[in-house]
């Protein structure tokens, strides 16, 4: 995983620990003194949302700790496409240009551009030099991009 992508974990484990823990904590207390616990709505969202978090939290302390965390900045392999690389592409037919990073599978994101290491496109990437084009099987078909730049930063 990226450090940057390790970065925005660990701050989602801190605001699931300081801020939605004791919330929902607050709001099953409130929901006991409402009386008969059976049939108490309140009580079972709440205990709902609590077993979330908790399953959340616990999902993220185990990845970050098998985590290994590369530093984007530091990697120095040219032109080849590895892990963490920012990587210009452009459409062979339409020539349309798109931009995506090669980053773990847990802060993937197509909306941000960041791709997993174990999507179609990155698997076609890796290893490719600047110039190289690829071919990726999509749902519509074969689609070819050629690999405009190639750069690593944090």
């Amino acid at each position: 995983m990226t450090a940057k992508g390790a970065q925005r974990l660990r701050a989602e484990l801190e605001e699931l620990k300081s801020v939605k823990r004791p919330a929902v904590i607050h709001a099953i207390a409130e929901a006991r003194a409402h009386g008969d616990l059976k049939e108490n709505a309140e009580y079972h969202a709440a205990r709902e949302q609590q077993g979330f978090i908790e399953g959340r939290i616990k999902q993220l302390e185990s990845e970050l700790s098998h985590a290994q965390v590369i530093d984007v900045g530091a990697l120095n392999a040219g032109s080849r496409v590895v892990f963490g690389a920012t990587v210009e592409l452009a459409d062979a037919d339409s020539g349309e240009e798109k931009q995506y990073q090669i980053v773990g599978d847990l802060e993937a994101d197509i909306k941000q551009g960041m791709i997993a290491i174990s999507s179609p496109v990155a698997r076609a990437l890796i290893g490719k030099h600047e110039g190289d084009t690829i071919t990726i099987d999509a749902p519509a078909g074969q689609r070819e991009f050629e690999i405009v730049a190639v750069r690593y930063e944090a």
